[in-house]
Formats: C-alpha cells, sequence, structure tokens
C-alpha cells in the first residue's frame, strides 16, 4: 500500500493518469496492485472465518469473554482503517461510496 500510494495522486484530474502510471511505469507495478487488493479482500474472508469459527465454539461466552470483547475492538478498528483507507486519498471522487457505506449503517435498526 505505501508504495502504491507514492505513486499515486488524488486529484480528480489526475488520478486515472497515476494508476495508468503504476500499471505502465512502475516496476512490476501492475503486480503489486493486483497483490494488494486480492490479498486485503483475503485479510478480510479469513478474519470472517475466524469470526465464524469463534461463534461456532462459543468464543464470546465465559471465562473468553474479555478476549471476545477485545477481538470486537480490534475488527471495528479494522473496519474503520479500510474505511478510511478508501475514503482519504480519493477526496470528492469517493464521496458516493462513503455515502453508500454510511447510509448502510444508518439502514441497520
Amino acid at each position: 500500500g505505501i508504495r502504491l500510494a507514492m505513486h499515486y495522486n488524488p486529484s480528480v484530474l489526475e488520478a486515472f493518469n497515476s494508476i495508468e502510471h503504476i500499471m505502465r511505469d512502475v516496476n512490476n507495478g501492475w503486480l503489486i496492485r493486483y497483490i494488494h487488493s486480492n490479498t486485503a479482500s483475503a485479510f478480510f474472508f479469513l478474519v470472517y472465518l475466524h469470526i465464524g469459527r469463534g461463534l461456532y465454539y462459543g468464543s464470546y461466552r465465559a471465562p473468553r469473554t474479555l478476549v471476545w470483547t477485545l477481538g470486537v475492538v480490534i475488527f471495528i478498528l479494522m473496519i474503520v482503517t479500510a474505511f478510511l483507507g478508501y475514503v482519504l486519498p480519493f477526496g470528492q471522487m469517493s464521496l458516493w461510496g462513503a455515502t453508500v457505506i454510511t447510509n448502510l449503517m444508518s439502514a441497520i435498526p
């Protein structure tokens, strides 16, 4: 992510050109970009599997309640970090994506 961010320009006019620069001009930029996107998705998939395993085995019950609570806090921090990592670099371009994500939160009763 850091290597990709070094070559990214978050302005509306230059965003596509900077992605094209990463894909064509940076050494193995296409590989870094695709690995970054796929491993980020795989990481969250594995986190969800881990949560499912904890629910199946009852890890939320005593005596592991504190450990489960800390895990939930870490999970929420991961989601917030992913959201900010999506919204902050793109500025206005991701406003609609951020609007959709925040509206999902308000739709949950």
